[in-house]
């Protein structure tokens, strides 16, 4: 199943497994994977001005700035198949998306929703024990991604570019799932 022609936004709350399918999707459709959370890590641990900027939003739990994450997704939208990890977040910055893609003749094939339950997330987070995955933070996360996600969902649904496949269970029947789907 090669599809290096296609560009597939992942999408989901923290914690959902968007990362960890996105590197399976972009293995098995030979796609570049671009992982916003990545490269604005990234950023961080190089200590650049972007990298500072970035930190301090991520430490409170806050979304960064639509402006920033643009110019990011900008700088790193390939012309080739990708799969599009961590971006869009909001209503706003699927718009961006279209018009970052619009001016390179390109456009999103697929957006794919992994819809997880709220304790699934919790627990998902509390076991990766990553610096910003504090029990306060992903709450305040969680409520951050409910509050944008029904009008991006919306969104993609309205263009014919939404596909929903259940996010609960082994990486590997999730996998199966999005494999299923995608055919």
């Amino acid at each position: 199943m090669i599809m290096t022609d296609k560009r597939i936004v992942i999408f989901g709350s923290p914690g959902s497994g968007k990362g960890t399918q996105a590197v399976m999707i972009a293995k098995e459709l030979d796609l570049k994977k671009i992982s916003l959370g990545d490269i604005l890590r990234e950023e961080v641990k190089k200590g650049s001005e972007l990298g500072e900027k970035v930190k301090s939003y991520m430490e409170k739990g806050l979304l960064v700035p639509d402006d920033l994450v643009s110019q990011v997704i900008e700088e790193n939208i390939a012309q080739t198949g990708f799969i599009l990890d961590g971006y869009p977040r909001n209503l706003d910055q699927a718009k961006n998306l279209e018009a970052i893609l619009k001016k390179k003749n390109l456009e999103i094939d697929i957006f794919l929703y992994l819809q997880v339950n709220q304790e699934t997330i919790i627990e998902r987070l509390t076991k990766r024990g990553r610096g910003d995955d504090d029990p306060e933070v992903i709450a305040k996360r969680w409520e951050v991604f409910i509050n944008e996600c029904n009008q991006i969902l919306e969104f993609y649904r309205n263009n014919g570019k939404l596909m929903e496949v259940n996010g609960q269970g082994s990486i590997e029947d999730i996998f199966k799932r999005i494999k299923d789907l995608l055919e």
